[in-house]
C-alpha cells in the first residue's frame, strides 16, 4: 500500500508540475497531498469492503484532472497506447470521437463512412449505457475502452438525444478504422464541393492537389464543408489557411498562463487560391482546427461561413508521458483568431462561443440524422452509397444548398462585404 500511494504522490505531483520552469511547488500543494494520502491509508484499512490500491490512486488522479477542464485527461497505460495507435491509424472500434460534458459522454463528432456514422449517430448525443454498463459518471478512458475491440464484435450503445423522448438504442459492429479525410466532386456550374473530414498530416497537400486537379478543368468556385470535423493537427490548418491567404499575417494566436506559452502562427504567405469565391459550412460537430480555418477566414473576410454554431474547442493540449506508462493530456493554453477573439466555449467569462456563422441555419435533428447517414451520395457516383436512409425518405441539404444557390448568384464577395460593413457599424 505505501508503494502505490508513493506512486500517487509521484504521479499526482506531475499533475501540478508540468515543468520546473511553469509550476513552482508550494508547501500548501504537498499538504493537501498528505491528507490524501491519510484518507487513502484509511479506506485501505477500514472500509467495509477490501479495496484496490491501484483503483484508488487512479481514481485519485482521475478526480484531480476532472476538476480542470472538459479535455484535460490522465490516460491509463492501455488508453495511452490506444491514442498513439489511433494517431497512426490502427485501431477498431465504432468511429466516435468524444468528451466528458456535464457528467455525461458526450459525441463531439463521428467518423466519417464508420459505423456510428452509418447509424445515424449525431454530435452532442450522450452516451448514457455501453452494453449493459451505465456511462455516467464514466471517464472518456473508460469509455473508449469499452466500445473498443475486436473487429467484427458487436457493442450497443444507449444514447440520449436532445428534444427526443425515448432513449435511443445503436447496436454496433466494430471494424478497422480508416479516415479518409478528403471526400470531393465537380459539381454543375463549376462549384468544387470538397468535405474534409479530419485534420491530419496529408489534408493540406490532399486539399491542395484537389482545387490544382479541379482548376484544371474549369473549377469557379469552392465549398469546402468542414461539418461534424472534430479537427486534428494543428499545422494542418495553417497550411490550409495560407492557400486562401496571400500574406504571409498571424492566422493564430496561443495564450497560455506564462508567457513563453504564448505563441504566433503565421501564414505561408502564396494564397494560390486567394480569388477564389469560397464558401465554409459548419456545424455543431465542428471543432477545434475547424473553427481555427473557419474562424480566420471570416476574420480575413476572405471566405462566407454557412450554417450553424460551432463546438468551441479552442484549447490547446499536450501530452505528458510519465514514468509508468501512463500520461497525462493537459491543457496547457487556449486559441485566439486573427482579430484577437477566442472560440472556447468553456470559458465562463465569454457571452458567446465558438465561431458563429455568417448566414445561421439552423437544422433540425432528425434532419441532421438524414444528412449524415445519405451524404456518401453526393460522392458516390460510381459506386452505390453505404447510406441508410431509403430513397423515399432522403431530404435536401439546406445549408449546402444555399451555399449553391449563392455562388450561383454570383454573390458570395458581395456578402461578405455587407456582413462586415453590418458588423462594423455594431461595434460602433
Amino acid at each position: 500500500m505505501k508503494f502505490i500511494l508513493k506512486k500517487f504522490l509521484a504521479v499526482s505531483a506531475a499533475c501540478f508540475l508540468f515543468s520546473a520552469n511553469l509550476f513552482a511547488s508550494s508547501d500548501e500543494t504537498y499538504d493537501k497531498l498528505r491528507i490524501m494520502i491519510d484518507v487513502m491509508e484509511i479506506i485501505g484499512a477500514n472500509y467495509v469492503y477490501e479495496t484496490n490500491p491501484r483503483d484508488l490512486v487512479t481514481g485519485a488522479i482521475n478526480g484531480v484532472v476532472r476538476t480542470l477542464d472538459p479535455f484535460s485527461q490522465f490516460m491509463e497505460e492501455k488508453a495511452y497506447k490506444d491514442m498513439k495507435n489511433e494517431t497512426e491509424g490502427a485501431y477498431s472500434g465504432v468511429g466516435l470521437r468524444i468528451m466528458v460534458k456535464n457528467s455525461f459522454i458526450t459525441v463531439v463528432s463521428p467518423l466519417p463512412d464508420t459505423p456510428a456514422y452509418r447509424a445515424g449517430i449525431l454530435p452532442e448525443d450522450r452516451i448514457i449505457k455501453i452494453d449493459s454498463k451505465s456511462a455516467i459518471g464514466m471517464s472518456s478512458d473508460e469509455a473508449v475502452n469499452l466500445m473498443r475491440g475486436k473487429a467484427g464484435a458487436k457493442v450497443k450503445l444507449t444514447i440520449s438525444r436532445d428534444n427526443v423522448l425515448e432513449d435511443l438504442e445503436f447496436t454496433l459492429v466494430r471494424e478497422k478504422i480508416k479516415i479518409e479525410t478528403i471526400r470531393s466532386v465537380l459539381l454543375d456550374g463549376g462549384i468544387a464541393y470538397i468535405r474534409l473530414s479530419e485534420f491530419n498530416a496529408q489534408s493540406a497537400s490532399d486539399l491542395n492537389k484537389a482545387l490544382t486537379d479541379y482548376s484544371k478543368q474549369g473549377m469557379k468556385a469552392l465549398v469546402l464543408d468542414l461539418r461534424n470535423n472534430p479537427g486534428g493537427l494543428l499545422d494542418s490548418a495553417i497550411d490550409i489557411i495560407s492557400l486562401f491567404i496571400k500574406e504571409k499575417t498571424i492566422a493564430l494566436t496561443t495564450r497560455g498562463r506564462h508567457e513563453e506559452m504564448k505563441k504566433e502562427y503565421f501564414t505561408k504567405g502564396g494564397g494560390e487560391f486567394a480569388d477564389i469565391p469560397f464558401v465554409i459550412l459548419v456545424n455543431r460537430g465542428s471543432a477545434s482546427a475547424s473553427e481555427i480555418v473557419a474562424g480566420a477566414m471570416q476574420d480575413f473576410k476572405r471566405a462566407l461561413i454557412i450554417g450553424n454554431n460551432t463546438f468551441g474547442k479552442g484549447s490547446v493540449q499536450t501530452v505528458i508521458p510519465l514514468s509508468d506508462g501512463t500520461a497525462l493530456r493537459l491543457t496547457i493554453a487556449k486559441y485566439y483568431l486573427p482579430s484577437g477573439r477566442p472560440i472556447n466555449r468553456f470559458d465562463d467569462k465569454l457571452a458567446k462561443n465558438g465561431i458563429f456563422p455568417d448566414i445561421e441555419i439552423k437544422v433540425p435533428v432528425e434532419d441532421e440524422v438524414k444528412l449524415y447517414t445519405q451524404s456518401e451520395m453526393i460522392f458516390s457516383k460510381d459506386k452505390k452509397p453505404k447510406s441508410v436512409v431509403a430513397d423515399e425518405n432522403k431530404i435536401s441539404d439546406a445549408v449546402l444548398n444555399r451555399a449553391i444557390e449563392i455562388i450561383n448568384e454570383g454573390k458570395v464577395f458581395e456578402m461578405i462585404k455587407e456582413l462586415n460593413v453590418t458588423t462594423e457599424q455594431k461595434d460602433k
